[in-house]
């Protein structure tokens, strides 16, 4: 049973279990809300916070809305490269591609590199799968068609 807890000590968006008003079990209902299902009670974890301040204030900053919602800048980084926010256009701000540096606005690598990684994961998977086939009925004898392969002793 420890590791349950665990498990839950680890979530870095805080989402909420159990309901702060009843002490009721709390259902996720999307976009980062949650609802208690004995007395309805409404909270959100980090990522309903930072979303619902964004919708209401485009444009702000990471730091603006860390001080705002209470949601540290480093998880609010994280959300942005996991890609379920995004920088807002014309910001100055900006995140770098993990491969080739140029500027994005979510995610870790740029379109062109993520192509470039997928091709590149397909290549190895087709070579592993090759190399695990083989033996496998994938090549040919080298015989005359039709040829006994084994012969008795005659005795």
């Amino acid at each position: 049973m420890n590791h349950i807890t665990d498990f839950q000590d680890n979530d870095i968006y805080n989402r909420p279990t159990k309901c702060p008003e009843c002490g009721g079990v709390m259902v996720f209902k999307g976009c980062g809300e949650y609802r208690c299902e004995k007395c309805r009670y409404v909270a959100y974890d980090d990522y309903g916070k930072v979303r619902n301040y964004v919708e209401k204030h485009g444009g702000a900053t990471a730091a603006q809305v860390a001080d705002a919602t209470g949601v540290k800048q480093k998880t609010i980084r994280t959300m942005l490269k996991e890609s379920r926010l995004e920088i807002a256009e014309g910001s100055n701000s900006f995140m770098k591609c993990e491969m080739c540096g140029v500027k994005i606005r979510s995610g870790r690598v740029c379109p062109q590199c993520e192509v470039k990684y997928k091709k590149a994961l397909e290549e190895k998977a087709r070579e592993k799968n090759e190399k695990m086939m083989a033996g496998f009925g994938m090549e040919r004898f080298g015989g005359e068609e039709g040829a006994k392969r084994f012969t008795r002793d005659k005795q």
